[in-house]
């Protein structure tokens, strides 16, 4: 039996994936904590782990993002994602190493396994503390030769003058780009006395398991060898979940069902849940809007189209015919585990990157916009259901998820960490 640290950002984008993973590794015998924000406290002590709080680093909720980053909320696209470098995961570095330095004194454990955000555990390591796996729930962003950095949604170009594009922008995006989170970050290090280094997703040394498969990253020719593509992660239902009335509806089959998701962060339906509801309205399908905080700011719903603040994908997803998304990671691997072609919008966080992937991989349509037009949504989802080739595509990539147990993957992976080489 090891000791393991379990470690994330109180953002469920990115502490839901770890859920099952955690669950595997308590029924496997493990002594588990978790240090995360107190809003995620009982699904943490569901899953098997003692919850350890952010003491020193700020805690939030990421339902509200900007109660605790004043003016993060009026930004999109690209700012949004400077914002975030610099105050969320830069600016929160050091008071996380304070608090997980404290937390080792207390109870020293073998192995840290945090989502890979939350990089406080990478400088751990490096600072002598246990060695770090990191789990991937955005998109790879590892640098490359063959692709541009991550953030703006460039696509990957290889060749010679692809190879030049993509090392000047390597250059040049953490300086111009994400100049003042690397300027913090090198404080950072100054301050824990280890070297400089500039702002880019952390390579971890030893193990970074991706929670995704091959053909739907970049295909590039110098990924390091420590990347372990683990397949999709399914967080638990929440206990005492009951399903909607009306869920004889998604399963009668007498109409093809689109599922409209928002995912956990970016959930204001007027982006993209209600254009999409305009669009569809009248048309020849069941629309789900699934994860609806409030149903009633929806207004009346059309005939055809049913919603509920919460929905097991795992339960609707086998039905479903398109996914429309605004491009949350952890959802589209979800679709792509169930076979389903993609209509991917949103600009926020790393949803540029999502989108761009759906398209490279070809499972999708990238409408690469927040707000989409109704017009728009409807000829996305024409495509989709119209043109096989999309769904073929998305078919393909599901035999590569069934090929996976990602929780058992996970938690093998992280043991042979403890074991050592």
């Amino acid at each position: 039996m090891a000791r393991i640290l379990i470690a994330s950002q109180p953002i469920a984008g990115h502490l839901l994936p770890l859920l099952p993973v955690t669950q595997e590794l308590a029924a496997r015998g493990h002594e588990l904590r978790w240090y995360t924000g107190r809003r995620y406290a009982a699904r943490v002590r569901a899953a098997g782990a003692v919850f350890e709080p952010f003491t020193l680093a700020r805690d939030f909720d990421d339902r509200a993002f900007g109660v605790a980053f004043p003016g993060r909320d009026a930004r999109s696209g690209l700012r949004q994602v400077q914002f975030d470098t610099q105050h969320i995961f830069v600016g929160q570095l050091l008071a996380q190493v304070r608090d997980l330095q404290a937390l080792n004194r207390e109870w020293p454990w073998d192995v840290t396994l945090a989502e890979q955000t939350l990089s406080a555990a990478l400088l751990l390591e490096e600072l002598g503390g246990p060695p770090c796996a990191l789990l991937g729930v955005l998109p790879l962003g590892i640098r490359s030769r063959d692709a541009a950095p991550f953030g703006p949604g460039l696509p990957p170009t290889r060749g010679p003058l692809g190879r030049v594009r993509n090392a000047a922008l390597h250059h040049l995006l953490p300086r111009v780009v994400f100049g003042a989170a690397g300027r913090d970050l090198r404080a950072v290090c100054r301050t824990l006395g280890l070297p400089a280094r500039p702002f880019e997703p952390p390579t971890p040394p030893t193990l970074l398991l991706q929670a995704s498969v091959p053909g739907f990253e970049y295909a590039v020719g110098d990924r390091p060898p420590q990347v372990r593509f683990i397949g999709a992660l399914t967080p638990p239902v929440p206990p005492g979940l009951t399903l909607p009335p009306w869920w004889a509806d998604v399963t009668r089959r007498d109409r093809p069902v689109v599922v409209v998701t928002q995912g956990t962060l970016a959930t204001d339906p007027r982006d993209l849940i209600l254009p999409t509801l305009r669009a569809l309205a009248g048309q020849d399908v069941l629309v789900v809007a699934a994860g609806v905080r409030d149903p009633a700011a929806l207004g009346a719903l059309p005939e055809n189209a049913r919603t509920a603040p919460f929905l097991p994908f795992d339960q609707l997803l086998p039905h479903a015919r398109v996914f429309v998304t605004n491009g949350g990671y952890g959802g589209v691997q979800q679709a792509l585990a169930h076979g389903l072609p993609i209509l991917s919008a949103g600009t926020t966080e790393d949803k540029l990157e999502v989108g761009r992937r759906v398209q490279v991989a070809g499972v999708g349509v990238r409408l690469a916009t927040r707000w989409p037009s109704p017009e728009a949504v409807r000829a996305g989802v024409r495509r989709l259901l119209q043109q096989p080739g999309f769904t073929r595509r998305a078919l393909n990539l599901q035999r590569d998820f069934q090929a996976h147990a990602a929780p058992q993957e996970a938690a093998a992976h992280v043991e042979q960490l403890v074991r050592g080489p």
